[in-house]
């Protein structure tokens, strides 16, 4: 049997979420200094959660926005939402099976010091444990 918190749930995310998104969106845990040369950017990252004790991980993820207007990064977070709370929902990857999703904080603007870019923030419960 696996170990409690074996999957890595942001790696995960962000794997599957680059799947989803294409290769026009920058997807990564840590955000670059040169960020306003790759937008639109994606940052995931777990920032709390819980665990059964035996394999099943309740993971909170922040999923960031980062985007030239306010407009386009209200609309691409609108669409990982959607993504999260259907297709990420029951999906599995190599590492990892994804059961139930729910949002903690829906998508909402967040404050942000580069007035050359606008982020949109969401907080999501992923329930997830390893492949058997």
């Amino acid at each position: 049997m696996a170990d409690v918190g074996s999957v890595d749930v942001e790696l995960e995310v962000m794997v599957a979420l680059r799947s989803f998104l294409g290769g026009d969106v920058v997807v990564r845990d840590e955000l670059d200094n040169q960020l306003t040369e790759e937008l639109p950017t994606v940052q995931v990252q777990v920032v709390g959660g819980s665990d059964d004790g035996i394999r099943l991980d309740r993971a909170f993820v922040d999923i960031d926005v980062y985007h030239s207007t306010r407009a386009d990064a209200i609309a691409l977070a609108a669409r990982i939402r959607g993504w999260v709370l259907t297709e990420l929902r029951g999906s599995t990857t190599v590492a990892a099976v994804f059961g139930r999703t729910g949002t903690i904080s829906r998508p909402a603007i967040r404050p942000y010091e580069n007035t050359a870019l606008r982020r949109v923030g969401a907080t999501y419960e992923i329930y997830c444990h390893p492949v058997s």
